[in-house]
Protein backbone atom coordinates (compact mmCIF):
# COMPACT_ATOMS: atom_id res chain seq x y z
CA UNK A 1 0.00 0.00 0.00
CA UNK A 2 0.79 3.86 -0.67
CA UNK A 3 -0.03 5.85 2.37
CA UNK A 4 -0.06 9.19 3.31
CA UNK A 5 0.28 10.25 7.01
CA UNK A 6 -0.48 14.05 7.74
CA UNK A 7 0.63 15.14 11.00
CA UNK A 8 1.05 18.84 12.63
CA UNK A 9 4.43 18.65 13.30
CA UNK A 10 7.70 16.30 12.14
CA UNK A 11 9.94 14.72 13.15
CA UNK A 12 8.46 15.49 17.34
CA UNK A 13 10.59 13.89 19.93
CA UNK A 14 7.38 13.71 22.20
CA UNK A 15 5.27 12.21 19.37
CA UNK A 16 6.53 8.39 19.15
CA UNK A 17 3.23 7.02 18.82
CA UNK A 18 2.78 8.30 15.49
CA UNK A 19 6.71 7.84 14.69
CA UNK A 20 6.12 3.74 15.84
CA UNK A 21 3.29 3.28 13.46
CA UNK A 22 5.25 5.18 10.67
CA UNK A 23 8.17 2.79 10.91
CA UNK A 24 6.04 -0.32 11.64
CA UNK A 25 4.40 0.06 8.44
CA UNK A 26 7.35 0.73 6.53
CA UNK A 27 8.76 -3.08 7.84
CA UNK A 28 5.66 -4.40 6.64
CA UNK A 29 6.62 -3.36 3.11
CA UNK A 30 4.23 -0.33 2.84
CA UNK A 31 5.47 3.07 1.07
CA UNK A 32 5.05 6.35 3.58
CA UNK A 33 5.22 9.75 2.70
CA UNK A 34 4.78 12.32 5.37
CA UNK A 35 2.91 15.57 4.93
CA UNK A 36 3.60 17.59 8.15
CA UNK A 37 2.24 21.32 8.76
CA UNK A 38 5.40 22.40 10.30
CA UNK A 39 9.07 21.08 11.61
CA UNK A 40 9.50 20.88 15.40
CA UNK A 41 12.21 22.93 15.00
CA UNK A 42 14.69 20.75 17.05
CA UNK A 43 18.05 19.57 16.73
CA UNK A 44 17.47 16.45 18.35
CA UNK A 45 15.86 13.68 16.60
CA UNK A 46 14.75 10.08 17.39
CA UNK A 47 17.28 7.58 15.92
CA UNK A 48 14.88 6.08 13.78
CA UNK A 49 14.11 8.98 11.75
CA UNK A 50 17.73 8.60 10.15
CA UNK A 51 17.52 4.88 10.23
CA UNK A 52 14.50 5.14 8.41
CA UNK A 53 15.38 7.82 5.89
CA UNK A 54 12.14 9.40 6.79
CA UNK A 55 13.24 13.31 6.27
CA UNK A 56 13.75 12.07 2.21
CA UNK A 57 9.82 11.41 2.39
CA UNK A 58 8.85 14.82 4.86
CA UNK A 59 7.05 17.40 2.92
CA UNK A 60 5.96 20.49 4.58
CA UNK A 61 2.65 22.38 4.09
CA UNK A 62 3.12 25.95 2.82
CA UNK A 63 2.20 29.23 4.43
CA UNK A 64 0.28 32.23 3.51
CA UNK A 65 2.55 35.16 3.13
CA UNK A 66 1.77 37.89 6.05
CA UNK A 67 1.36 40.75 3.57
CA UNK A 68 -1.64 41.22 1.31
CA UNK A 69 0.52 41.97 -1.86
CA UNK A 70 2.71 39.03 -0.88
CA UNK A 71 -0.26 36.56 -1.17
CA UNK A 72 -1.56 37.56 -4.26
CA UNK A 73 1.81 37.06 -5.99
CA UNK A 74 2.28 33.98 -3.86
CA UNK A 75 -0.65 32.80 -5.24
CA UNK A 76 -0.26 34.21 -8.50
CA UNK A 77 2.90 32.40 -8.99
CA UNK A 78 1.11 28.71 -7.44
CA UNK A 79 -1.51 29.08 -10.23
CA UNK A 80 0.65 29.93 -13.11
CA UNK A 81 2.90 26.54 -11.66
CA UNK A 82 0.42 23.91 -11.40
CA UNK A 83 -3.15 25.18 -12.50
CA UNK A 84 -1.90 23.05 -16.44
CA UNK A 85 -1.50 19.58 -14.37
CA UNK A 86 -5.22 19.54 -12.55
CA UNK A 87 -7.01 22.64 -14.19
CA UNK A 88 -10.54 21.51 -11.84
CA UNK A 89 -8.31 21.54 -8.78
CA UNK A 90 -8.74 25.23 -9.06
CA UNK A 91 -12.39 25.39 -9.88
CA UNK A 92 -12.89 23.58 -6.91
CA UNK A 93 -11.26 24.89 -4.80
CA UNK A 94 -13.49 28.32 -5.60
CA UNK A 95 -16.49 25.93 -4.29
CA UNK A 96 -14.88 25.41 -0.89
CA UNK A 97 -14.95 29.69 -0.04
CA UNK A 98 -16.02 30.07 3.31
CA UNK A 99 -15.63 26.59 4.74
CA UNK A 100 -14.30 25.23 7.62
CA UNK A 101 -10.75 25.29 6.80
CA UNK A 102 -10.19 28.94 5.39
CA UNK A 103 -10.04 30.78 2.62
CA UNK A 104 -9.33 29.81 -1.25
CA UNK A 105 -5.89 31.32 -0.84
CA UNK A 106 -4.96 29.27 2.25
CA UNK A 107 -6.22 25.99 0.63
CA UNK A 108 -4.58 26.57 -2.88
CA UNK A 109 -1.12 27.27 -0.84
CA UNK A 110 -0.93 24.33 1.10
CA UNK A 111 -2.59 21.93 -1.64
CA UNK A 112 -1.07 22.79 -4.75
CA UNK A 113 2.75 22.04 -4.63
CA UNK A 114 1.47 18.29 -4.37
CA UNK A 115 -0.65 18.27 -7.27
CA UNK A 116 2.15 16.07 -8.81
CA UNK A 117 1.98 13.16 -6.12
CA UNK A 118 0.87 10.20 -7.28
CA UNK A 119 -2.51 8.82 -5.79
CA UNK A 120 -2.23 7.41 -2.20
CA UNK A 121 -4.60 4.18 -1.08
CA UNK A 122 -4.94 5.59 2.16
CA UNK A 123 -4.50 9.25 3.92
CA UNK A 124 -4.11 8.42 7.93
CA UNK A 125 -4.58 12.03 9.48
CA UNK A 126 -3.56 12.44 13.31
CA UNK A 127 -5.42 14.68 15.07
CA UNK A 128 -8.93 15.69 13.76
CA UNK A 129 -8.33 19.15 12.57
CA UNK A 130 -5.66 17.27 10.10
CA UNK A 131 -8.67 14.91 9.15
CA UNK A 132 -10.30 18.24 7.75
CA UNK A 133 -7.26 18.69 5.90
CA UNK A 134 -7.52 15.43 4.67
CA UNK A 135 -11.02 15.32 3.36
CA UNK A 136 -10.57 18.91 1.99
CA UNK A 137 -7.45 18.15 0.20
CA UNK A 138 -9.34 14.63 -1.01
CA UNK A 139 -12.39 16.88 -2.08
CA UNK A 140 -10.09 19.26 -4.31
CA UNK A 141 -8.57 16.78 -6.25
CA UNK A 142 -5.09 17.12 -4.49
CA UNK A 143 -4.74 13.98 -2.98
CA UNK A 144 -6.51 10.33 -3.96
CA UNK A 145 -7.29 7.54 -1.12
CA UNK A 146 -9.53 6.14 1.53
CA UNK A 147 -8.97 9.18 4.70
CA UNK A 148 -8.51 7.54 7.87
CA UNK A 149 -8.14 10.15 10.92
CA UNK A 150 -7.36 9.40 14.54
CA UNK A 151 -8.96 11.46 17.24
CA UNK A 152 -6.37 12.05 20.81
CA UNK A 153 -7.11 13.91 23.28
CA UNK A 154 -6.80 18.02 22.82
CA UNK A 155 -8.46 17.65 19.14
CA UNK A 156 -11.73 16.50 20.49
CA UNK A 157 -11.68 18.27 23.83
CA UNK A 158 -10.07 21.83 23.95
CA UNK A 159 -10.52 22.05 19.95
CA UNK A 160 -14.33 21.57 20.76
CA UNK A 161 -14.84 24.18 23.06
CA UNK A 162 -12.88 26.86 21.11
CA UNK A 163 -14.71 25.91 17.47
CA UNK A 164 -18.00 24.43 18.50
CA UNK A 165 -19.32 21.19 18.19
CA UNK A 166 -20.06 20.85 14.76
CA UNK A 167 -16.62 21.19 13.46
CA UNK A 168 -15.73 17.72 12.63
CA UNK A 169 -19.65 17.33 10.81
CA UNK A 170 -18.16 17.58 7.22
CA UNK A 171 -15.36 14.83 8.28
CA UNK A 172 -17.56 12.64 9.75
CA UNK A 173 -19.52 12.96 6.60
CA UNK A 174 -16.67 12.17 3.91
CA UNK A 175 -14.15 10.40 5.86
CA UNK A 176 -13.75 6.66 5.59
CA UNK A 177 -12.77 5.82 8.97
CA UNK A 178 -12.02 7.20 12.17
CA UNK A 179 -9.55 5.89 15.01
CA UNK A 180 -10.04 7.12 18.82
CA UNK A 181 -7.33 5.68 21.30
CA UNK A 182 -9.98 5.32 23.40
CA UNK A 183 -13.25 4.01 24.21
CA UNK A 184 -13.87 7.65 26.18
CA UNK A 185 -13.01 9.19 22.61
CA UNK A 186 -15.59 7.05 20.58
CA UNK A 187 -18.32 7.49 22.61
CA UNK A 188 -17.59 11.28 22.64
CA UNK A 189 -17.25 10.65 18.60
CA UNK A 190 -20.87 9.30 18.82
CA UNK A 191 -21.94 11.86 20.99
CA UNK A 192 -20.92 14.66 18.44
CA UNK A 193 -22.86 12.91 15.38
CA UNK A 194 -20.27 10.44 14.01
CA UNK A 195 -21.66 6.89 12.63
CA UNK A 196 -20.59 4.37 14.92
CA UNK A 197 -19.77 1.97 11.76
CA UNK A 198 -16.75 4.34 10.66
CA UNK A 199 -15.37 4.33 14.11
CA UNK A 200 -12.51 1.35 15.57
CA UNK A 201 -10.70 2.23 18.78
CA UNK A 202 -6.95 1.58 17.69
CA UNK A 203 -4.81 2.56 20.87
CA UNK A 204 -1.11 3.72 20.31
CA UNK A 205 1.18 1.57 21.39
CA UNK A 206 5.26 1.05 22.47
CA UNK A 207 7.98 -1.27 21.42
CA UNK A 208 7.17 -3.51 24.57
CA UNK A 209 10.69 -5.26 23.02
CA UNK A 210 12.97 -2.09 23.88
CA UNK A 211 11.78 -2.20 27.43
CA UNK A 212 13.37 -4.38 29.32
CA UNK A 213 11.26 -5.74 32.74
CA UNK A 214 12.50 -5.16 36.05
CA UNK A 215 10.93 -6.38 39.38
CA UNK A 216 10.87 -3.34 41.57
CA UNK A 217 12.31 -3.59 45.34
CA UNK A 218 13.87 -1.06 47.93
CA UNK A 219 17.16 0.05 47.42
CA UNK A 220 19.96 -0.68 50.17
CA UNK A 221 19.89 3.10 51.04
CA UNK A 222 16.24 3.15 51.62
CA UNK A 223 15.41 5.93 49.13
CA UNK A 224 12.21 5.75 47.28
CA UNK A 225 13.16 7.21 44.12
CA UNK A 226 9.92 8.90 42.34
CA UNK A 227 9.12 10.09 38.68
CA UNK A 228 7.56 12.33 36.75
CA UNK A 229 8.26 12.79 32.75
CA UNK A 230 6.03 15.06 30.96
CA UNK A 231 5.57 18.54 28.91
CA UNK A 232 5.50 21.03 31.82
CA UNK A 233 2.25 22.21 30.91
CA UNK A 234 -1.42 22.89 33.02
CA UNK A 235 -2.53 19.62 32.21
CA UNK A 236 0.09 17.47 33.18
CA UNK A 237 -0.89 18.61 36.75
CA UNK A 238 2.55 18.37 37.87
CA UNK A 239 2.49 20.73 40.35
CA UNK A 240 -0.05 18.57 42.26
CA UNK A 241 2.40 15.81 42.42
CA UNK A 242 5.02 18.50 43.82
CA UNK A 243 2.67 19.46 46.47
CA UNK A 244 1.81 15.56 47.77
CA UNK A 245 5.45 15.05 47.51
CA UNK A 246 6.19 17.85 49.88
CA UNK A 247 3.44 16.71 52.23
CA UNK A 248 5.10 13.27 52.57
CA UNK A 249 8.71 14.79 53.14
CA UNK A 250 7.21 16.07 56.53
CA UNK A 251 7.00 12.37 57.64
CA UNK A 252 9.23 10.97 55.14
CA UNK A 253 12.77 11.99 54.45
CA UNK A 254 13.56 9.02 52.39
CA UNK A 255 11.85 10.49 48.70
CA UNK A 256 13.73 11.43 45.73
CA UNK A 257 11.58 13.10 43.14
CA UNK A 258 12.59 13.59 39.50
CA UNK A 259 10.77 15.26 37.01
CA UNK A 260 11.84 15.27 33.39
CA UNK A 261 10.54 17.74 30.87
CA UNK A 262 10.31 21.77 30.20
CA UNK A 263 7.59 23.95 29.20
CA UNK A 264 5.83 26.91 30.31
CA UNK A 265 4.85 26.06 33.33
CA UNK A 266 8.05 25.48 34.81
CA UNK A 267 9.28 28.76 36.28
CA UNK A 268 5.78 28.36 38.25
CA UNK A 269 6.99 24.68 39.53
CA UNK A 270 10.33 26.38 39.95
CA UNK A 271 8.93 28.75 42.96
CA UNK A 272 6.50 25.70 44.15
CA UNK A 273 9.28 24.00 45.00
CA UNK A 274 11.24 26.54 46.58
CA UNK A 275 8.35 27.91 48.10
CA UNK A 276 7.74 24.31 49.74
CA UNK A 277 11.43 24.67 50.57
CA UNK A 278 11.65 20.59 48.95
CA UNK A 279 14.50 21.39 46.49
CA UNK A 280 16.40 19.01 48.16
CA UNK A 281 14.21 16.21 47.11
CA UNK A 282 12.26 18.18 44.19
CA UNK A 283 14.65 18.05 40.99
CA UNK A 284 13.56 19.33 37.43
CA UNK A 285 15.91 17.73 35.20
CA UNK A 286 14.83 19.72 31.70
CA UNK A 287 14.63 17.59 28.44
CA UNK A 288 16.28 14.11 27.88
CA UNK A 289 16.93 11.98 25.40
CA UNK A 290 15.04 8.30 25.45
CA UNK A 291 17.62 6.99 26.27
CA UNK A 292 18.32 9.03 29.49
CA UNK A 293 14.68 8.36 30.44
CA UNK A 294 14.88 4.53 30.29
CA UNK A 295 18.00 4.38 32.12
CA UNK A 296 15.93 6.70 34.67
CA UNK A 297 13.16 4.09 34.88
CA UNK A 298 15.52 1.18 35.66
CA UNK A 299 16.28 3.24 39.07
CA UNK A 300 13.04 4.61 39.46
CA UNK A 301 10.34 2.83 41.86
CA UNK A 302 7.01 4.43 41.01
CA UNK A 303 5.92 6.88 38.11
CA UNK A 304 3.24 9.90 38.81
CA UNK A 305 1.40 11.08 36.09
CA UNK A 306 -1.20 13.22 37.73
CA UNK A 307 -2.99 14.66 34.11
CA UNK A 308 -6.11 17.06 35.00
CA UNK A 309 -8.66 18.89 32.39
CA UNK A 310 -6.84 22.13 32.03
CA UNK A 311 -8.62 25.74 32.38
CA UNK A 312 -9.37 25.80 28.60
CA UNK A 313 -10.73 22.07 28.44
CA UNK A 314 -7.44 20.43 27.07
CA UNK A 315 -7.35 16.62 27.91
CA UNK A 316 -4.82 13.92 27.53
CA UNK A 317 -5.48 10.51 25.41
CA UNK A 318 -3.57 8.18 27.29
CA UNK A 319 -0.10 8.99 28.09
CA UNK A 320 2.54 6.77 26.16
CA UNK A 321 5.00 7.57 29.65
CA UNK A 322 2.59 5.28 31.42
CA UNK A 323 2.86 2.54 29.43
CA UNK A 324 6.98 2.49 29.39
CA UNK A 325 6.36 2.42 33.22
CA UNK A 326 3.73 -0.43 33.14
CA UNK A 327 6.50 -2.01 30.67
CA UNK A 328 9.43 -2.16 32.69
CA UNK A 329 7.59 -3.33 35.62
CA UNK A 330 7.09 0.19 37.02
CA UNK A 331 3.77 0.64 39.65
CA UNK A 332 2.25 3.87 38.60
CA UNK A 333 0.24 6.73 39.88
CA UNK A 334 -2.15 8.71 37.71
CA UNK A 335 -5.57 10.22 37.66
CA UNK A 336 -9.24 9.68 36.71
CA UNK A 337 -8.90 11.55 33.62
CA UNK A 338 -9.33 10.66 29.92
CA UNK A 339 -8.86 7.31 28.97
CA UNK A 340 -5.91 6.39 31.87
CA UNK A 341 -8.41 4.19 33.43
CA UNK A 342 -8.34 1.81 30.23
CA UNK A 343 -4.73 1.68 30.40
CA UNK A 344 -4.14 1.50 34.65
CA UNK A 345 -5.94 -0.82 36.47
CA UNK A 346 -6.59 0.93 39.47
CA UNK A 347 -5.27 -0.94 42.75
CA UNK A 348 -3.58 -3.53 40.52
CA UNK A 349 -0.92 -2.07 38.68
CA UNK A 350 -0.68 1.24 40.36
CA UNK A 351 -3.39 3.44 41.50
CA UNK A 352 -6.01 5.92 40.41
CA UNK A 353 -6.79 9.19 42.05
CA UNK A 354 -9.70 11.74 41.21
CA UNK A 355 -7.76 15.10 39.64
CA UNK A 356 -6.46 17.76 41.89
CA UNK A 357 -6.74 15.55 45.16
CA UNK A 358 -3.34 16.21 46.37
CA UNK A 359 -4.20 14.49 49.48
CA UNK A 360 -5.33 11.56 47.83
CA UNK A 361 -2.18 11.23 45.31
CA UNK A 362 0.05 12.03 49.31
CA UNK A 363 -2.68 9.05 50.59
CA UNK A 364 -1.66 6.77 47.69
CA UNK A 365 1.77 7.78 47.55
CA UNK A 366 2.42 6.54 51.22
CA UNK A 367 0.74 3.48 50.75
CA UNK A 368 3.50 2.64 48.08
CA UNK A 369 6.02 3.70 50.27
CA UNK A 370 5.04 1.61 53.54
CA UNK A 371 4.34 -1.39 51.31
CA UNK A 372 7.18 -1.49 48.90
CA UNK A 373 6.08 -5.06 48.75
CA UNK A 374 3.58 -4.76 46.63
CA UNK A 375 5.88 -3.13 44.06
CA UNK A 376 6.89 -6.48 42.21
CA UNK A 377 3.41 -7.46 42.00
CA UNK A 378 2.01 -4.56 40.47
CA UNK A 379 4.87 -4.28 37.86
CA UNK A 380 4.07 -7.87 36.91
CA UNK A 381 0.46 -7.25 36.08
CA UNK A 382 1.35 -3.70 34.33
CA UNK A 383 3.96 -5.35 31.93
CA UNK A 384 1.16 -8.31 31.44
CA UNK A 385 -1.29 -5.75 30.31
CA UNK A 386 1.02 -3.65 28.11
CA UNK A 387 2.30 -6.66 26.30
CA UNK A 388 -1.35 -7.93 25.47
CA UNK A 389 -2.95 -4.13 24.92
CA UNK A 390 -0.64 -1.49 23.93
CA UNK A 391 2.17 -3.90 21.82
CA UNK A 392 2.97 -1.66 18.89
CA UNK A 393 3.60 -4.93 16.33
CA UNK A 394 0.11 -6.40 17.37
CA UNK A 395 -0.97 -3.00 16.87
CA UNK A 396 0.63 -2.30 13.27
CA UNK A 397 -0.75 -5.90 12.46
CA UNK A 398 -4.44 -4.38 13.12
CA UNK A 399 -3.70 -1.01 11.55
CA UNK A 400 -2.47 -3.03 8.37
CA UNK A 401 -5.89 -5.40 8.51
CA UNK A 402 -8.49 -2.07 9.52
CA UNK A 403 -6.53 -0.36 6.04
CA UNK A 404 -7.22 -3.46 3.76
CA UNK A 405 -10.79 -3.67 5.15
CA UNK A 406 -11.63 0.43 4.20
CA UNK A 407 -10.05 -0.58 0.94
CA UNK A 408 -12.14 -3.42 0.35
CA UNK A 409 -15.93 -1.84 1.27
CA UNK A 410 -16.20 -4.13 3.85
CA UNK A 411 -16.14 -2.23 6.44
Amino acid sequence: MKIAFIVSRFPSLSQTFILNQITGLIDRGHKVDIYAVQSDNNPRMHPDVTKYNLLQHTYYFRKLPAGGLQRKIKITGLVLRYFYKKPRCLLKTRLLRGRGKGSILKILCIGFPFLDKKPYDIIHCHFGPNGILGVTLKEIGVFEGKVVTVFHGYDISSYLRKHGHAVYNSLFMKGDMFLPISERWKNRLIELGCSEQKIVVHRVGIDTGKFCYLARKPGKDGTVRLLTIARLIEKKGVQYAVQAVADLLKRYSNIEYNIVGDGPVKNTLEGLIEGLNVGNNVKLLGWRHQEEIIELMKHTDVLIAPSVVSGDGDEEGIPVVLMEALAQGMPVLSTQHSGIPELVRDGESGFLVPERNVEALADKLEILIKHPEIWSEMGRKGRAYVERYYNIDKLNDKLVKLYQRVLLGTF
